[in-house]
């Protein structure tokens, strides 16, 4: 049976497990950091110890509790197994090298700027043939 804090395959998926800890930890703050935020603002009727206390406690308790969570959910069999087989077929991905990816992002913003243009002429065209046909003038 595994201990509690034990981490299931440690050597494995590690930047994935990292990297994923790390998202759902700056939610977990932004959050936390909300409803101290939030309870600080309510008037709740206290004395300012028991206010203080409460609007303290609460999101740091709530903290503790999901930062457990966080790190039995990545440790869990399978979605620690997930994550492992995630970053090994990433390590199998054949990147572009830099001159391709250069290449690449040259042709999309050309072909971008040409449609724009060719969208623009397009548009002023019927503009002009549609202001002809309400107003009546041709000559």
């Amino acid at each position: 049976m595994r201990n509690v804090f034990s981490i299931y395959k440690s050597g494995q998926g590690k930047y994935t497990r990292i990297c994923s800890a790390l998202g759902f930890g700056l939610i977990v703050v932004i959050g936390c950091y909300r409803l101290y935020d939030t309870l600080r603002m309510l008037d709740l009727g206290l004395d300012q110890r028991t206010r203080l206390w409460i609007t303290i406690m609460i999101p740091a308790a709530l903290f503790i509790i999901l930062t457990f969570l966080l790190f039995r959910l990545i440790n869990k069999q399978s979605i620690a197994d997930f994550m492992i087989a995630g970053e090994g077929e990433m390590k199998k991905v054949s990147w572009s090298s830099r001159k391709e990816i250069f290449a690449s992002t040259l042709i999309v913003i050309i072909v971008v700027i040409l449609m724009a243009v060719l969208l623009g002429v397009s548009d002023l065209f019927f503009q002009v043939i549609f202001r002809k046909i309400i107003i009546g003038s041709w000559a």
